[in-house]
């Protein structure tokens, strides 16, 4: 299966029914960046380009080894991510995105730009919002 034949299998596998016979468009796309750490590896790798492992991790403050790699699966497993292992000594795996991951880009890049207008840094205990 071409990788474009396997995109669009997993768009299509992508419909979410919200309610009786109504199809929702944002429970489909919350459902692809539904977890905590999804849009922020997006995020990275909209940025930065393809990652290896360790580079994610330090690009991703704050997450675990643990979670990074249940959520670089997952999002691997939605066909955002693709998951490349580079033949050297040692051998060593890269992370891209897929053309489908990029294209969540616009909405990626829309929550942080709300993000940089409306949030603040918080003062010591205090919430940013």
């Amino acid at each position: 299966m071409s990788n474009e034949t396997e995109e669009v299998a997993a768009a299509k596998q992508l419909e979410v029914w919200c309610a009786g016979e109504d199809w929702c468009p944002v429970t489909t796309t919350a459902s692809l960046i539904c977890k905590k750490w999804h849009p922020v590896i997006v995020h990275r790798l909209l940025e930065h380009g393809p990652s290896g492992f360790n580079e994610l991790k330090a690009d991703v403050d704050g997450i675990s080894s643990k979670v990074l790699s249940s959520s670089l699966d997952d999002l691997e497993e939605k066909q955002l991510v693709d998951r490349e292992i580079i033949s050297e000594k040692p051998v060593r795996v890269q992370y891209s995105l897929t053309d489908h991951g990029r294209s969540l880009e616009p909405v990626i890049f829309a929550m942080r730009d709300w993000g940089l207008e409306h949030l603040t840094e918080p003062d010591d205990d205090s919430s940013a919002v």
